[in-house]
């Protein structure tokens, strides 16, 4: 018997998937606690509607983020901080700093936990963070440390 998934179950698929499974399964398991309908003409068609539907809303985020990514490695952030006499930093520049000078100088608000800092900002100079908004799109931002 074939079904269509309408959510996610564990060692079976994803929703919106159309697996086959034993007729007992489908009909006195699956189908009545509504994680799944039957794969009949009309629910097929519908299926293929919500995936062309996700499909376009696929390809309009992606090309948001393509236009955001090149906005972030258009020229290098400037993150100002506090140092001593012989040019290094009290503290270190975190993801929150980075993503504050990201907010306010490229006017994009990009939340901390995708920002990872590749090496340890103790002095002033150039570094580089890397930037992951989900599957597979991530992008390299250079950003200069100068001092306040």
């Amino acid at each position: 018997m074939q079904v269509i998934l309408i959510q996610d179950v564990n060692n079976l698929g994803g929703a919106n998937e159309l697996v086959t499974v034993k007729n007992g399964y489908g009909r006195n398991y699956l189908i009545p606690q509504k994680f799944a309908v039957e794969a009949s003409p009309s629910n097929m068609k519908q299926l293929q509607e919500k995936m062309k539907q996700q499909a376009k809303k696929e390809a309009k985020l992606l090309a948001e983020l393509n236009s955001v990514i090149a906005v972030l490695q258009n020229g290098a952030l400037k993150i100002g901080a506090k140092t001593g006499t012989t040019g290094k930093i009290f503290g270190s520049v975190t993801s929150v700093q980075i993503a504050r000078a990201i907010k306010e100088q490229k006017g994009y608000e990009i939340d901390r936990r995708r920002i990872q800092i590749i090496d340890e900002v103790k002095e002033l100079g150039s570094y580089k963070a890397k930037i992951d908004f989900g599957n597979g799109n991530e992008t390299d931002v250079e950003f200069e440390v100068v001092a306040e």
